[in-house]
């Protein structure tokens, strides 16, 4: 346990280098594993999720290591080629490379186990062993469908076309690169435009996918399997998910003005920037250009006043991760802000529904939340926190419940606690230095 303190803070400037984009560096490393040949990577997120998975495709034969200037050397075994592991794969708390190594495993004939922290453990997998289970894979896993679990390949893959019940592009992904090596075409029909770094990067490396637009407004997403992978150079943006926290905390904290060069700009990536817009954020976005299929662009914020908003559900997908930070922002604007379509946030590190809810109660805020709701009422002031001692959050080891609280105690009155910072090392390793080289107070609790 690692308790963390945040005071309140006069205002925010300077520069901030973002970490590498945790989803595109999972990607890459298990592509790249994927691939004949060598794979350089440059930026990859070295948190704790992103080195799990490094260490997951080590245990199936990949080579990988990191040189003496910081870039990334993936060796790949080729598709089909993925050795089984010798002992279970440790995950962590990373829901994504367990997910998405599911996928991957379920696509060859092998087996593997996997193992995580007491976070982990708690998450459902069976929206992602339903699909997999259609294409040949076989699971025992824990009762309620959790960690531990093991996975034994298919000796024959087979391609499926399966519409997601709930939007979600782990387990889209997860689907694709199991049908990397089954014969024919596996395609996933999604109602809501999720996250496509996948596509992306399988086009990056020399992979056919096909994106269509149904006649009903569903997209269809294909890859033919069997294709081999190409080795190439990737160069890891700059993680939007991880800039949401300074620039939430310079948009509200008044006087301040930050500069974060290089942060992905993905269409399906931006939608906390855009709802920060529409609340009056002061934000900029200058030389916007695209690197390995990913748009990217250098990004300006100011602080100033805000303003309530209605959130639609559309854009859910576009910022399903950034929900509790935008929380904080909405309990410091003037107004109402009312989110729904909110579900897939309460199977994520903890509920993360609840723990904002209660967080923010702690701190002072009204709101109601509902089953997949969150209405938020915000009087134009920073909540004010317990008045005597500062609030004290719980976080459930949830990394983005941590910093988002951590963030919000810049604003109170009162400090604000978090019970354990330890999580924040699994996707955003410098955040406390980084946060605190821009302006914020954030030191240890104990």
């Amino acid at each position: 346990m690692i308790p963390l303190l945040s005071h309140k803070a006069s205002h925010l400037s300077g520069t901030a280098t973002i970490p590498g984009d945790k989803s595109i560096s999972h990607r890459a490393l298990m592509l790249g594993a994927l691939a004949i040949g060598e794979t350089t990577i440059s930026g990859l997120l070295e948190g704790e999720d992103v080195l799990h998975t490094a260490d997951a495709m080590r245990a199936m034969g990949a080579q990988i290591e990191k040189d003496q200037s910081g870039l990334w050397h993936v060796h790949g075994v080729g598709l089909g080629g993925l050795h089984q592991p010798d002992a279970p794969l440790q995950m962590g708390n990373s829901g994504t490379s367990t997910r998405l190594l599911m996928g991957l495993v379920s696509g060859h004939n092998i087996t593997a186990s996997f193992e995580g922290d007491a976070s982990l453990t708690k998450r459902p997998m069976n929206r992602v062993t339903k699909p997999l289970e259609m294409m040949g894979a076989a699971f025992e896993a824990s009762e309620g469908g959790t960690l531990p679990l093991t996975v034994t390949g298919a000796q024959d893959v087979l391609a499926i076309e399966y519409e997601l019940p709930v939007a979600s592009a782990q387990v889209k992904s997860a689907i694709l690169l199991a049908g990397l090596n089954a014969r024919g075409k596996t395609t996933v029909i999604e109602s809501k435009p999720t996250r496509d770094h996948t596509e992306n990067m399988l086009r990056g490396f020399g992979v056919d996918v096909e994106t269509k637009l149904l006649d009903d407004g569903r997209l269809a997403v294909s890859v033919i399997g069997e294709q081999d992978l190409k080795p190439c150079t990737i160069h890891v943006p700059s993680d939007p998910s991880s800039a949401a926290f300074p620039a939430v905390a310079a948009a509200i904290i008044a006087g301040s003005q930050i500069h974060m060069p290089r942060i992905g700009m993905n269409e399906r990536r931006t939608g906390l920037f855009t709802c920060l817009k529409e609340m009056g954020a002061d934000i900029s976005f200058e030389n916007e250009r695209e690197e390995n299929g990913e748009k990217i662009a250098d990004i300006t914020v100011k602080g100033g006043p805000l303003k309530g908003i209605t959130i639609p559900e559309a854009r859910v997908p576009s910022m399903i991760d950034e929900f509790p930070i935008l929380a904080m922002a909405a309990a410091c604007a003037q107004g109402t802000t009312h989110m729904t379509g909110l579900e897939e946030l309460r199977v994520k590190e903890s509920d993360r529904l609840l723990m904002v809810a209660e967080g923010l109660k702690a701190c002072g805020v009204e709101l109601e939340m509902g089953a997949d709701s969150l209405t938020i009422h915000g009087n134009g002031k920073p909540p004010p926190g317990l008045k005597e001692r500062g609030a004290k959050i719980a976080t459930a080891l949830d990394h983005r419940i941590a910093m988002s609280f951590l963030v919000l105690g810049a604003v109170t009155d009162e400090p604000i606690e978090i019970d354990d910072g330890a999580p924040i090392q699994t996707s955003f390793p410098t955040f406390i230095s980084l946060m605190n080289d821009l302006g914020l107070k954030i030191e240890s609790a104990a």
